[in-house]
């Protein structure tokens, strides 16, 4: 079995390997970017990388998704950590959602994802993007909000963050600003058929190009015209080791003393509960992409992220989920097996041991043009306009919830999403599980599925509906289910027919069971 194993994925190691080095190139500027957005230390996401790309794929079931740190969780690692305020506080909420995810996956709750309607988790993407947007036009701009060159730019309030943000554009750095508007330039360009159709160009990613690009500039304008270069505190800071004990010791442990603190487990299972669902969503998409049609198996997906999140936490890493992005890179540079995730994973080991002083020229400009770019395609107006056609039941719960959210948190804005994400679907659900049909003197009432006590008041509504002299047929034939309030309704009105010389015919009500009380009805069987 293991020498099959084996074979299996030396035969694809020609597919893999470089859509490895791929998913890596995409992979690098997006951990920095993620964990500069999350107001984490910048060597956390890296960790956060190195655990999915070693670990994670390894223990999931799916051959082709990629694990690392999410820019979908960003809004809660931030402000985590400014609740906690410590990072190593986080890291204690990191490893205990990792456990509650390992227990969601032995508790077989990977259908979960199927819960939530899905105007509401794309009105969550959207929210993100829309945060993203916000929190990084500073970082592009260069605008600082300390002398220290704070990398945390947004606050605990949307009015703060908003206030914040023209702030921004009053303080306007030229050489930062030069290098975002390109790069971000660059990855719009990269996205075009134009590109995409050229077979060379179509293998680099277009993040790889933009940090390139940055690079380059700072480097050329440090050299010739200092004052459009970027200050040291607007690039890249990750620790260089000169030995393995210095690489060790950029490792954090986290504060176990944060157990005591009640905060500590609504910020796990916040980060349980998202993860997850991120988790499950790109699965789903990742599923859907694969050329091969392969189906991972969801429970064993919450397991390994589990365990991922566990190791992340006590490493000093950012929680981890699922990522489509990375994911996507993968399938679309050929990746066949789990094989090409390790690739990017033992890359990104290569790069933080061996290469941490050449990142550390990276301007944090032309990280924030990535996510700006991130934070577009999460809540592009098309997205807006799609769900506009879709009508009020689609609309209204996808606008709320992007309100709710950049109005409150993530949390919050997710619940009240789901109220009225549900409120919509059980009210499609009532008017879809009956319908009344008149034709002349004629009624239909057809059971269209299970009918439960929520379609009482229609049911009545329908019955009052019946002119006398009239003949109904009741049509059950469709429902494997009735609410017993639905079937004494229906006997009540059964009792009071005849009165209006209502003549109703029953087909399947309940299971084929005649009426016991009223004889003298037909029963179709």
């Amino acid at each position: 079995m293991i020498h099959k194993h084996i074979q299996y994925y030396l035969g694809h190691m020609k597919d893999d390997i470089p859509s490895g080095i791929v998913v890596f190139l995409v992979a690098l500027p997006l951990c920095l970017g993620i964990a500069l957005a999350s107001g984490a230390p910048l060597f956390a996401g890296l960790i956060a990388g190195l655990v999915g790309g070693l670990l994670v794929c390894w223990l999931s079931g799916s051959q082709l998704s990629v694990s690392g740190p999410a820019a979908g969780l960003t809004v809660i690692v931030f402000n985590a950590i400014e609740t906690l305020g410590s990072f190593q506080g986080f890291l204690t909420a990191c490893v205990l959602a990792g456990v509650m995810q390992l227990a969601l996956g032995y508790l077989r709750a990977g259908i979960i994802g199927a819960f939530f309607p899905a105007a509401v988790i794309k009105g969550m993407l959207a929210a993100i993007g829309l945060i993203l947007i916000i929190k990084q036009i500073p970082h592009a701009t260069g605008f600082d909000t300390s002398f220290e060159g704070d990398e945390s730019y947004m606050r605990e309030t949307a009015e703060s963050s908003f206030f914040e943000l023209f702030q921004a554009f009053n303080a306007l750095s030229s050489g930062a600003l030069v290098i975002s508007s390109v790069g971000l330039l660059i990855l719009i360009c990269w996205e075009s058929p134009f590109i995409k159709k050229q077979a060379a160009l179509k293998l680099v990613p277009g993040p790889l190009v933009a940090v390139s690009w940055g690079v380059a500039y700072n480097l050329l304008a440090t050299t010739f015209a200092p004052e459009w270069a970027v200050k040291d505190e607007h690039r890249v800071h990750l620790p260089v080791s000169g030995n393995a004990g210095e690489f060790f010791g950029n490792f954090m442990l986290p504060d176990f003393s944060y157990l005591s603190h009640p905060q500590v487990y609504v910020v796990a299972a916040t980060l349980a509960i998202i993860a997850s669902l991120e988790t499950l969503l790109s699965l789903e998409a990742t599923d859907k992409l694969d050329p091969l049609k392969r189906l991972a198996p969801t429970n064993r997906e919450l397991k390994a992220q589990g365990v991922g999140n566990i190791v992340s936490g006590l490493l000093g890493g950012l929680p981890i989920t699922a990522v489509i992005v990375r994911s996507s890179a993968n399938i679309n540079a050929g990746g066949k097996t789990r094989f090409s995730c390790f690739v990017h994973g033992l890359l990104l080991l290569l790069s933080v041991m061996l290469f941490a002083r050449y990142l550390n020229y990276i301007p944090l400009a032309c990280l924030s043009a990535i996510l700006l770019h991130t934070g577009y395609k999460l809540a592009k107006p098309s997205l807006f306009k799609d769900y506009y056609k879709k009508g009020l039941s689609q609309l209204l719960p996808f606008v709320i919830t992007v309100a709710a959210i950049i109005a409150t948190d993530l949390l919050i804005g997710m619940a009240i999403g789901m109220v009225v994400g549900l409120f919509f679907v059980i009210r499609n659900n009532f008017h879809a599980a009956i319908t009344l049909v008149e034709k002349g003197k004629h009624y239909s009432l057809v059971f269209n599925k299970d009918v439960s006590f929520l379609n009482k008041a229609l049911l009545r509504k329908f019955i009052l509906r019946v002119k006398p002299d009239s003949t109904m047929t009741i049509d059950a034939r469709r429902a494997q289910f009735i609410d017993h309030d639905i079937l004494e309704t229906i006997e009540d009105f059964l009792a009071t027919a005849p009165d209006d010389n209502i003549h109703v015919e029953v087909l399947d009500l309940y299971g084929k069971e005649k009426m016991q009380k009223h004889e003298a009805l037909v029963i179709v069987e």
